[in-house]
């Protein structure tokens, strides 16, 4: 089962770099601009990090928002919160991932996205449509995955979420302090919950 398709796909590297200055950190200038520049102390392996990291962090986020910018916005703030994290760079994979899936549900929670605006946008641009009818379900379809998503207990979402971002049931485990064998129980119990949650809503509309 495909959890949620999102709008552009990106290209595989991250776009840009942390830059040291002195003792803060500097973004280079994005396509998407920064909403805010916090100081914060310089970690030697932060460029080695974010641009391994990169793709996967945003990857994670667009799992759950739906959406290429709203997941670049993540992005920022998991770096952020990496940059002033003692958290060892052998490490930072399921760390990020976790705290992307974390961030991308907090603002899936509190409405705290422009998804359904950026959806219409990219699905207008890149995908071809023979009757608007199926645009229109498509959009409604992810809507209703999303929103059953972030009514799911917060560890079975983070653990579906990350087994469908790519991540291998050993990394799932580490990353969420789980026995490898329970990984499958709960990402399986995440998706029953899941399609159970849609069945319910859509026989209420």
């Amino acid at each position: 089962m495909e959890l949620v398709q999102h709008g552009r796909t990106a290209p595989g590297a991250a776009p840009s770099v942390p830059k040291t200055v002195g003792a803060s950190t500097a973004w280079e200038e994005r396509r998407v601009p920064l909403r805010r520049t916090t100081p914060v102390a310089a970690r030697p392996d932060l460029e080695q990090v974010f641009r391994r990291d990169y793709p996967l962090v945003v990857g994670v986020a667009a799992r759950v928002l739906g959406s290429r910018d709203a997941a670049e916005d993540v992005a920022q703030d998991v770096f952020l919160s990496f940059s002033r994290s003692a958290v060892p760079a052998d490490e930072a994979r399921g760390w990020l991932s976790v705290a992307a899936a974390h961030t991308a549900l907090n603002a899936l929670r509190s409405g705290r996205r422009r998804a359904v605006r950026e959806e219409t946008a990219a699905t207008a641009e890149d995908a071809v449509v023979s009757d608007v009818a199926d645009t229109v379900v498509a959009l409604e379809e992810r809507r209703r995955v999303r929103a059953a998503l972030a009514r799911l207990p917060h560890k079975q979402a983070v653990a579906l979420v990350l087994r469908h971002s790519g991540l291998s049931y050993a990394e799932v485990a580490a990353a969420l302090d789980l026995s490898p064998g329970s990984v499958g129980t709960t990402v399986r119990r995440a998706e029953s919950t899941l399609r159970k949650e849609l069945i319910r809503h859509a026989s209420s509309d």
